[in-house]
């Protein structure tokens, strides 16, 4: 009688045990499940540092310290990693290579025209701007990863798409199902510069990379089925609007936003973040708009910069309605 007694004491305690491991056996079920889906955060910053070294340095180091902080799983910068009237110098770059080198998760960087198209002006050095940019994707580019202490794995253009083999700085990566995207499309209208030949034909070329590389992530999404894109870069695209036309002739945003990635996301109809500087005023918005009638899956955040030190954490659940909210990080 007393061993019966034990062994259905034994036998309880075994049943008790069980059943307080089936919360986490499920949580631990579901969480390595594909179909669930999982919250995460990003940061997003751009237009930092502008001005002096002394004077925009400390502040721009001390926001990376912020960033580090909040832990996201990665950030994304947008460009500009210098002012519109500051050198050009193989110095200034190396000095941004060292504050990449800050961040503890990986940042990937996508180029601004402060960064190259503007080195011509006297005050930036006179440089070639297309000397600039071969430099910038020799220090700032890789074709498998990104900058930063821990570097992301991502892919560039050039590894999917060959016949755009220079436009390494175009990158994508998927993170619990969302798909995130670089392009190179900077303020200064693009580059689009009818009175110089070698802008010209440089813009043309990259534009078309620039649309591929859209057409592309918009495939791969319908494909795998991703619940939701992020394109990044670092033009104000809405800046080119004319009294008549959002995006008119002379703009160099026509054919990659206005004739690309708006029809397309559009369509599409999963959520779409499109995350750009420039400007250096914080927005977080829908401004975008199709035949005039707003494109209801397409939401705009434009970061603060210039003498605006803070970054932009994006917290992302793609189960959500809203599948994108965000908290403004200062140093």
């Amino acid at each position: 009688m007393a061993n019966s007694c034990l062994v259905a004491r034994r036998l309880e305690a075994c049943m008790l045990n069980l059943i307080r491991l089936i919360p986490l056996f499920l949580f631990c079920l579901l969480s390595s499940s594909p179909g669930v889906a999982q919250t995460f955060s990003f940061v997003a910053l751009g237009d930092h540092p502008y001005g002096d070294a002394e004077k925009s340095y400390p502040p721009y180091r001390a926001l990376i310290a912020s960033i580090n902080k909040a832990q996201p799983v990665f950030s994304v910068h947008v460009g500009d990693f210098k002012s519109g009237s500051s050198l050009c110098s193989d110095h200034e770059y190396l000095e941004q290579q060292k504050h990449f080198a800050l961040f503890e998760r990986g940042i990937v960087y996508t180029p601004g025209d402060n960064d190259w198209t503007d080195c011509h002006r006297l005050n930036n050095g006179r440089y070639d701007p297309l000397e600039r940019l071969t430099k910038l994707r020799q220090m700032f580019f890789k074709p498998e990863e990104s900058l930063g202490q821990a570097p992301l794995r991502l892919e560039s253009q050039p590894w999917v798409q060959p016949a755009f083999s220079r436009f390494i700085e175009n990158q994508r990566w998927v993170h619990h199902d969302v798909l995130f995207v670089t392009l190179h499309i900077v303020g200064s209208n693009n580059n689009f510069e009818a009175r110089d030949p070698k802008a010209t034909l440089e813009f043309f070329e990259r534009d078309a990379a620039n649309v591929a590389w859209i057409r592309e992530a918009f495939l791969q999404a319908e494909k795998n089925q991703y619940k939701a894109i992020v394109f990044a870069f670092q033009a104000d695209a809405l800046i080119s609007r004319s009294m008549w036309e959002e995006f008119p002739a002379w703009s160099g945003f026509r054919n990659s936003i206005g004739d690309t990635l708006l029809p397309l996301a559009q369509a599409w109809r999963k959520p779409v973040l499109l995350i750009h500087g420039d400007s250096h005023e914080y927005h977080f918005d829908q401004p975008f708009k199709l035949a005039k009638q707003p494109i209801t899956n397409l939401t705009r955040l434009q970061v603060p910069g210039a003498s605006d030190v803070r970054a932009v954490r994006v917290q992302v659940d793609p189960s959500a309605q809203a599948v994108f909210a965000v908290e403004l990080l200062k140093p």
